[in-house]
Order: C-alpha cells, then sequence, then structure tokens
C-alpha cells in the first residue's frame, strides 16, 4: 500500500465518483438553502431535504438556459453530474438543469417571467395590433389531433367559412416551446392574416409550454396578430399577456378570429333599411321644397316675370344706345372743330393760293434760303396738282436793303 498526498487522495476519490455509471449524471429533488449568487453569475447552494444534504455548484453557462430564477427554501429537480472539489476533499453535484418541483414553484417561476416581461413592456397595449375583421386565411398552432383545431375549424365553418393553415405543433412536453415557437415563426413567413396559437385544458404543468419565455417572445415578435386561446377560461398563462388578444377557449378564439356571416346579414339588411328610409326622407323632402317653390311662383306669375324683366332689358338697352349716341354726336362736333383748325394751318390750303414748296430731291428737305442749293441740283417744286422736277442754273440772292 503506498503513501498518497491529500491531494492525490481527493483526485483519486474524484475518478472513481465520476466513472461510476450509476452516478455519471442524475436528477436529485431537494430543497434549496445557503444561495449564494456570486458576482461571477455563478450560483452556489445547498440542496436539502429533511435528513441529508449536499452542496452544489450551477455554472453561469447554465444558469443563462434556467427557465426560472432560483430562490431559497424553493422546491427544486435538479439535473447535475457528481463531481469532488478536490481544493477541500468535498464532493458536490454540478448542475446541468434546474426545474420546480411541485405546483407551488411552478406558480413562482410562473409570477417571476410574468414579472420580469411585463417589466420590460412585452404586456403593453400600446404594442397590440389590431385584429382584422375580415381576415382570408386563419393559421393555427395546435396539436395536429387534439380537440382544439376541430372546436376551431367547426366554429370557423358555421360563422364565416375561410381558409385554415394548421401549423401542426406539440403543445405539452420536453420539446412542445421549441415546436410552437418553429410554428409561429413558419405562419409569418405564410399569406395568414391572424393567427390563433393554443389548446386545450390541462394542470398547470400540461400547460407549462405557453409559460415558457421563448413562447412569450415569438408571439411579441410575430408579425401577424394572435389570438391567445390556452386551457380553459380559468386558466392564464404567459402567452395570454403578450398575445394581442385572449381567448378563454379555442372555440371562443375562432369567434374572434371570423365574424358571424348571419350577425353580417343582419347588419347589412339594418343599412338597406337605414337607406331606403333615408332615401325615401329625401325625396319628400324635395319635393314638399318643389312644391313650395311652385304655390310661391305659379306658371303665370313666372311669365309676368319674365316679361317684367325683358320690358326691362328693352328699357336699358335704349338708355345705353341713346348714351352712346350723344357722347358720339359730342365726339363728332369736337372733332370737326380740331378739323377746321388743322385745315387753317395747312400747307396745302398754302399751295391752293398759288404758293409752292420747293424741296431738295435728294433728301426731300425743304429749302428756305438760296443759301440751302447749289449749282446743279436737282429740286423738286410741290404745287397744288403736283411736282415739277428741275435743275439749279444759277442762284441770285436778294441784296439786303440797307436802312
Amino acid at each position: 500500500m503506498g503513501i498518497y498526498t491529500v491531494s492525490q487522495l481527493n483526485e483519486y476519490i474524484r475518478q472513481v465518483l465520476t466513472q461510476d455509471p450509476h452516478l455519471g449524471q442524475l436528477w436529485v429533488r431537494g430543497e434549496i438553502s445557503n444561495l449564494t449568487k456570486h458576482s461571477s453569475g455563478h450560483y452556489y447552494f445547498t440542496l436539502k431535504d429533511r435528513d441529508a444534504q449536499i452542496s452544489c455548484v450551477s455554472f453561469r453557462m447554465t444558469n443563462r438556459t434556467l427557465k426560472f430564477e432560483p430562490e431559497s427554501s424553493m422546491k427544486v429537480l435538479v439535473f447535475a453530474s457528481l463531481d469532488v472539489y478536490t481544493v477541500r476533499g468535498q464532493y458536490q453535484l454540478k448542475v446541468l438543469d434546474m426545474r420546480p418541483d411541485g405546483i407551488g414553484e411552478l406558480y413562482k417561476a410562473y409570477e417571476q417571467l410574468r414579472n420580469r416581461l411585463e417589466e420590460e413592456g412585452l404586456f403593453d397595449f400600446s404594442h397590440k395590433r389590431k385584429i382584422p375583421r375580415f381576415p382570408g386565411k386563419v393559421g393555427v398552432v395546435t396539436s395536429r389531433s387534439g380537440a382544439a383545431i376541430h372546436d376551431i375549424l367547426n366554429v370557423i365553418d358555421r360563422r364565416f367559412p375561410v381558409d385554415v393553415l394548421l401549423s401542426p405543433a406539440i403543445v405539452q412536453g420536453e420539446r412542445s416551446a421549441e415546436s410552437i415557437v418553429r410554428s409561429i415563426e413558419y405562419l409569418n413567413s405564410t399569406d395568414v392574416d391572424v393567427i390563433i396559437v393554443g389548446r386545450g385544458g390541462g394542470s398547470l404543468e400540461d400547460l407549462w409550454s405557453f409559460n415558457e419565455e421563448v413562447v412569450a417572445r415569438a408571439i411579441f415578435a410575430s408579425k401577424v396578430p394572435v389570438i391567445s386561446a390556452v386551457g380553459h377560461e380559468t386558466d392564464y398563462t404567459i402567452a395570454d399577456f403578450v398575445a394581442d388578444a385572449r381567448a378563454p377557449t379555442p372555440s371562443a378564439a375562432a369567434e374572434i378570429a371570423v365574424p358571424d356571416r348571419n350577425e353580417l346579414r343582419k347588419h347589412v339588411l339594418s343599412l338597406t333599411l337605414r337607406m331606403q328610409r333615408s332615401a325615401m326622407h329625401l325625396i319628400s323632402e324635395r319635393s314638399r321644397h318643389l312644391a313650395h317653390l311652385y304655390s310661391r311662383i305659379e306658371p303665370e306669375r313666372f311669365a309676368e316675370i319674365l316679361h317684367r324683366d325683358m320690358q326691362r332689358v328693352d328699357e336699358l338697352s335704349m338708355r345705353m344706345e341713346f348714351g352712346l349716341r350723344k357722347v358720339l354726336e359730342s365726339k363728332i362736333s369736337s372733332l370737326s372743330g380740331l378739323a377746321g383748325r388743322l385745315n387753317a394751318v395747312s400747307p396745302l390750303n398754302t399751295l391752293e393760293r398759288g404758293y409752292s414748296i420747293t424741296l431738295r430731291s435728294t433728301d426731300h428737305s425743304v429749302v428756305r434760303t438760296t443759301d440751302d442749293v447749289s449749282i446743279d441740283e436737282c429740286l423738286d417744286i410741290r404745287l397744288i396738282d403736283g411736282t415739277i422736277k428741275c435743275r439749279v442754273t444759277d442762284v441770285e440772292p436778294e441784296v439786303e436793303k440797307h436802312r
């Protein structure tokens, strides 16, 4: 038998424990105590029952995947591998997964997630999308074989038949949350106008998939309006708070998704009757108005008014014609006076008295003195009845008389 150091002994014990096939990975039920949440993100706690306890460590990467926030005195199921912390010679459970154990713990996890998502604003009314009144196609996320899809189809067929696209999903158990998310994402890639997400009734554990955070965030991220219809009327899940509308049952969800054709017929009939009554009232009102006008202006009275107006037009036209004539005769008289004055100074009158006007042939300028012409220059002599063209042969200026 050899001699071991403490480290060697602890390491040997660790290898023996971790290599035991019965102790490799196992589920352990217990109550959390002495919980320490380190700043590193790791959790250290003791898992105990009435008679014993064991140390546990849950590292940050595991904690990020937990679907609830562990608390002291909470009853949990821990999936872990057995390990030895060789520094202290202490064997412990290395947590790989953890879930609430029992109805009370499930409710506690439910409350934790609901409060956190509410603080993030996922339940705010401002994010709710309007459910279309007349959808062309309804998408459904539920089990292919469950009663929910049959209830939905029956209600839609009775109320307002439209196309229904089922995206089957697992609605209970280990892989259900991821299955629901995939179905919601698929329907968002199609041409559906509204999505119903849900299932029939069950226990809190049965409905737990619709309390998962991934499902809540998939509903919130959906571009298509979502109606949540999970369980019975008294069942509320996280999906109900995030969805754009909540229905107490899948059948009620179908009633929200499509209108009632019988109600629509009644509504259309009511509108038709209102339109008829309105039209008849308008016609009656206009008829009374026409009758009133007819009584105020009878045909004979109308002719009288017409003749009076015609006479008035004739009177005005004659007055206008008289005024124009008066103005025109005044202008003619003024024009005659001006013409006489113009004629008195007209050069033509001078020519009639035997005078002439001498012009230079080149530029037709008036020759006023002998200095204005030169020998051999051509001139035009303007008379009353024509022009004499001549050439200058000599110029004899008049001798200025001396005083």
